[in-house]
């Protein structure tokens, strides 16, 4: 089941991080991402963050799912809390190490590049 965009809508109102938040769909769900870190994404219209030291710090029981069968177990929020939901994600862009940058390639054009 593919997670619909009123979900989507929903969990980054609740967010309200407008400039540090982005979304990429990805056959029907979507990654979430924040600060250009992925940290967890919106898979059957659950909210599925990455598990690391500091939002499991944050988390007194926290609850774990599989966006799908085979992958890791990622840490389920609920969007209703809003601030903790903010925080947790924030934790987890604090561990997780800085993304690389994939350098463009000049294709022998002067100046262009692919």
């Amino acid at each position: 089941m593919a997670s619909s965009k009123e979900y989507l809508a929903y969990v980054l109102e609740q967010l309200a991080m407008p400039d540090n938040v982005s979304v990429r769909g990805m056959m029907g769900e979507y990654v979430l991402y924040y600060r250009g870190k992925a940290v967890g994404g919106i898979y059957d219209d659950r909210l599925l963050l990455k598990s690391t030291e500091s939002a499991l710090k944050l988390l007194d029981t926290p609850e774990t799912d599989v966006p799908y069968e085979g992958a890791k177990a990622l840490l389920v929020l609920n969007p209703d809390e809003a601030e903790l939901m903010r925080r947790v994600i924030a934790a987890i862009a604090d561990d997780l190490p800085e993304p690389n940058r994939k350098e463009r390639k000049n294709d022998g054009r002067t100046g262009t590049h692919v």
